[in-house]
């Protein structure tokens, strides 16, 4: 016990600590923006970011992650805030962490292994450019103060951990937002800064009940939300989990990751916050700041309300071309280079998996459908390569009285049709011997397809015998055809 709790919070604690700071930094301006997207006071992101991220460094499934209030859940409360008010947005948070906890417990996250690593460089690819898009009114439209901030801010982040020995001590986008930091207050510039994008609490959050009443009409007006914050919470989350064990080259406990984004998101709803989930953006940038362990989650969020509660005056003055230049690191460093340059030797259905992905997600701002779709044409594209994998051949034996037709492969939806058109129904032979030995029936669809080929041979005056059929094809057909039932010829009508 004692190794295993060394392992996951005190192994790396200098790097954790400032991986933290870093991460804290990074969540301020985002949790404000969230907040403001869904149309809430911004001390609903703050605490909803601080709560999220502290209580899931004790019970989420992957170490160095980080979960707090994002994007893709504030674009689905924004309806619901506006038209019932932001207790029914606590009340929702609470009952989406249940069904996450449910969801978990459940081991529902074991259904991640259908998503295809095309699916994932299309969700990260797009992840990364709109990150990089988000920074863009950051740098438009902006003084000459501005630019200089953001590019001094890219080149200590990229050439700082090159100065020798304290390179490798501090992380450096943090060692750029303070330097950025001590020359705005000291110039006094009129730039943007995170203290423009909303009034950061003053006080630290308190439990409370959602004030809204207990019956069947709250449930029918929060569940649908909730439903909808679950599923994209948690795949948004299992994403993020699945980048990080990538990224530190170690595994995680998908299913325990949903349980401790249930708990959080309980508890969240308890104090006046909102849902979140996963954030890739700001995990990158933990992981890469030599974030390891769950001291790195910890830290982030206890620093973050340490910061706006406690140090509101200071982090207030932050320049924002400072965090989009961290933000730009994180994009580049997200975005999977590696994907452009395989393109030429990938298989043409993986890579426009990968590209629909990557135009889905950007278009619609949502991961969740983006993954949706990429799944969709990855379960396509392989039913449609598996069921090209069927092969029926067939010889007359040495009496001319028989046929064998010899089936190998998989017989399904996809393939049903080419099982059907693979038999010479015009050949006048008294008997038909079809041998699926080396094949397996998957669907009704493939026993709709064997049914029809018997029956039309028996119209023809062919006796069919059907031998070698595994257990498992047998149990189906045995259950669904009606080859070898009375009245066969209707009942396959009724199919």
């Amino acid at each position: 016990m004692l190794q295993l709790i060394r392992e996951h919070w005190f192994s790396n604690v200098r790097a954790d600590l400032l991986s933290g700071i870093v991460v804290a930094l990074a969540l301020i301006p985002e949790a404000l923006a969230f907040s403001i997207i869904a149309g809430v006071d911004p001390k609903v992101g703050l605490y909803a970011s601080f709560a999220i991220c502290t209580v899931n460094a004790f019970v989420g499934g992957r170490p160095a992650m980080i979960s707090a209030a994002t994007g893709s859940m504030a674009l689905v409360m924004v309806t619901l805030v506006a038209q019932h008010g932001v207790e029914y947005l606590f009340a929702t948070t609470v009952l989406t962490g249940i069904l996450q906890f449910i969801a978990g417990s459940l081991r529902l996250a074991n259904y991640m292994r259908f998503v295809s690593r095309s699916v994932v460089t299309g969700f990260v690819n797009a992840l990364a450019i709109l990150i990089f898009w988000a920074q863009i009114p950051e740098l438009t439209n902006v003084s000459w103060i501005v630019y200089a901030m953001a590019a001094g801010s890219l080149a200590i982040i990229y050439l700082f951990p090159y100065v020798p020995v304290v390179g490798r001590i501090f992380p450096s986008p943090l060692v750029a937002i303070v330097l950025m930091t001590g020359i705005y207050m000291s110039g006094h510039f009129h730039i943007h800064t995170v203290g423009d994008m909303g009034q950061l609490p003053g006080s630290l959050p308190s439990l409370l009940w959602p004030d809204v009443p207990l019956n069947w009409h709250t449930l029918t007006i929060i569940a649908p939300y909730a439903l909808t914050l679950t599923v994209v919470g948690l795949m948004e989350s299992m994403m993020t989990a699945t980048i990080v064990d990538d990224l530190t080259d170690s595994g995680s406990n998908k299913n325990q990751e949903c349980r401790g984004q249930g708990i959080s998101n309980i508890c969240t709803g308890f104090i006046g916050g909102m849902a979140g989930c996963g954030m890739i953006g700001q995990t990158v940038i933990n992981v890469k700041s030599g974030g390891r362990t769950r001291l790195s989650t910890l830290t982030a969020g206890i620093v973050l309300l340490i910061m706006v509660v406690f140090l509101s005056d200071w982090v207030g003055q932050i320049p924002m071309a400072a965090l989009a230049a961290v933000m730009i690191m994180v994009s580049i460093g997200t975005f999977s280079w590696e994907s452009i340059r395989d393109l030429r030797k990938h298989p043409m259905s993986t890579n426009i998996v990968m590209v629909t992905v990557v135009v889905v997600v950007v278009a619609t701002s949502n991961l969740a459908i983006g993954v949706f779709v990429g799944v969709l044409l990855s379960g396509l594209f392989f039913a449609n390569k598996v069921g090209r994998l069927l092969h029926i051949t067939s010889h007359l034996e040495d009496d001319g009285e028989r046929r064998v037709y010899e089936i190998t492969g998989q017989v399904f939806f996809a393939s049903a049709s080419t099982f059907r058109h693979s038999f010479d129904f015009d050949e006048a032979l008294p008997a038909v011997t079809i041998d699926v030995h080396r094949a397996h029936f998957w669907d009704i669809s493939a026993v709709e397809a064997l049914d029809r080929v018997v029956l039309r041979m028996r119209r023809e005056g062919t006796a069919v015998d059907i031998v070698g059929m595994n257990e498992a094809s047998k149990t189906l057909v045995d259950k669904v055809a009606v080859h070898d039932k009375p009245d066969a010829e209707k009942l396959l009508e009724q199919h």
